[in-house]
């Protein structure tokens, strides 16, 4: 009698970012040497505003995405104790320089200065970020406007894997105006189902549980754990922790991933994906400026 074979652990599909930002980086060097042809140089510059260290690796990592496609990079380097007044003059200049496409604040700013007027100052046709409050209600209003980079990389990733959208439930943890919000919006457009939880919801795991597509942008390491998870789905690791020296999600991607259908990794998910919007929103604006 032959002995019963082990059951084999599932394990899920990932989605890769580092794939699917190069895809998207390789079809922009086509679209930057159309622009070129035109006589249109696409621009990006990035103030940053004193020396958080987290703060200095993602710009260092837009300042090489811009190089490696070949289009102009500013990066304005301000002193931690530079005045409201000062940052808005330097953007006043950007919103003029008729050779940049899309200007970024690095946040978070130090605590002295106003992020939401220093938002405000950028034009929205040069908001590479997609937090210019015209932007955010576009995207609340489903027009066309720039939109914030990470639930625009999460929406891509979603697309590229063909994952049914429409009528399925998506829970989303974590409000934030730069994730949590507008990827609820995102997700409702495609016709989903959608809850935001949140510090104050009570029984997270009973909302969490019911999730077709669960969206983790909470900022705790691990948070996530296997109970909370549905059989088979689709789970979006957006945090990015530091534990005893590595980078970890949100999800404890370990014991998460058998149960679900897709996950994304920590590192090599969604951060991949963030870089390549920004670049993505920046071209996107030259094309509309060589259009005009």
């Amino acid at each position: 009698m032959k002995r019963a074979a082990g059951k084999r652990k599932r394990m899920a599909q990932l989605l890769d970012g580092k794939v699917l930002s190069a895809e998207v980086m390789e079809n922009l060097k086509a679209r930057v040497e159309a622009l070129k042809g035109k006589g249109i140089l696409p621009g990006l510059a990035v103030i940053l505003v004193g020396d958080d260290p987290a703060s200095q690796i993602y710009v260092r990592n837009k300042g090489k995405a811009c190089e490696d496609l070949g289009i102009r990079s500013e990066t304005i380097r301000m002193s931690g104790d530079t005045t409201q007044e000062e940052l808005e003059a330097v953007i006043d200049r950007l919103n003029k320089d008729e050779g940049i496409d899309g200007i970024l604040v690095q946040l978070p700013l130090p605590k002295h200065l106003n992020e939401p007027a220093a938002l405000a100052k950028i034009i929205p046709e040069k908001d590479a970020d997609g937090f210019h409050l015209l932007n955010c209600g576009k995207l609340l209003c489903s027009l066309p406007g720039t939109q914030p980079c990470t639930p625009k990389g999460i929406m891509y990733m979603l697309k590229s894997a063909n994952i049914p959208l429409s009528g399925r439930e998506a829970v989303v943890i974590g409000r934030s105006n730069i994730v949590g919000k507008p990827v609820a919006m995102m997700l409702l457009q495609e016709n989903c189902t959608v809850t935001v939880c949140h510090s104050r919801t009570q029984d997270l795991a009973s909302h969490t549980r019911r999730a077709d597509i669960l969206v983790a942008a909470v900022g705790k390491a691990k948070f996530v754990t296997a109970d909370m998870v549905k059989d088979g789905a689709v789970v979006i690791d957006v945090g990015i922790n530091r534990v005893d020296g590595k980078v970890v999600g949100d999800v404890d991607f370990e014991n998460v991933a058998p149960k679900a259908s897709y996950i994304t990794p920590v590192p090599g998910g969604v951060g991949k994906m963030t870089i390549s919007m920004l670049m993505l929103n920046c071209v996107e604006a030259a094309e509309k400026r060589a259009a005009l």
